[in-house]
């Protein structure tokens, strides 16, 4: 279980500090929820803190964020040529929560994007998960988004 304060990452919406536990009641439900803010947008997420949809996990430390930054700035992306199988593709690696399939994802899109251009739901899904992944940069290392953007694009452009 997670305390107030903690640094968290919950798939889908990307990293955050842990505000609150309280509990509310929803559809219904009496239930205890975290409150995540987020370091992006100022945008706040409620999860239950129990059941199946608390797949929280906590922000990497320097070690992954290294793993994240290698999957960045070399190897080799696999793309499918069918356009809605490469999304649902990247869709499920970004449910996982893993930095770095979803440092594959930004790779992979933003490489596609340089070379042929993305579709605008390619380029929505591209936004979404450098957004996630800036996110937890910016928890794991305390920087501003401004700094965290620079040290992305970076180790894109390698």
């Amino acid at each position: 279980m997670f305390r107030v304060g903690d640094k968290v990452v919950y798939p889908m919406h990307g990293a955050g500090v842990i505000e609150a536990i309280e509990e509310r009641e929803v559809l219904g439900r009496r239930q205890n929820y975290y409150v995540m803010r987020l370091p992006l947008g100022e945008m706040q997420v409620l999860i239950p803190t129990s059941g199946p949809n608390s797949v929280l996990r906590a922000v990497v430390g320097e070690a992954e964020l290294a793993e994240a930054f290698a999957v960045l700035s070399n190897g080799d992306e696999v793309h499918a040529a069918n356009w809605s199988r490469r999304y649902r593709a990247n869709l499920e690696k970004m449910r996982t929560g893993d930095i770095c399939a979803v440092a594959e994802v930004v790779r992979n899109l933003h490489r596609r994007d340089r070379q042929k251009g993305l579709s605008t739901g390619e380029r929505k899904m591209l936004d979404n998960a450098r957004q996630i992944l800036l996110s937890e940069i910016i928890l794991a290392r305390n920087m501003r988004e401004d700094q965290a953007s620079h040290i992305l694009d970076a180790a894109l452009a390698e």
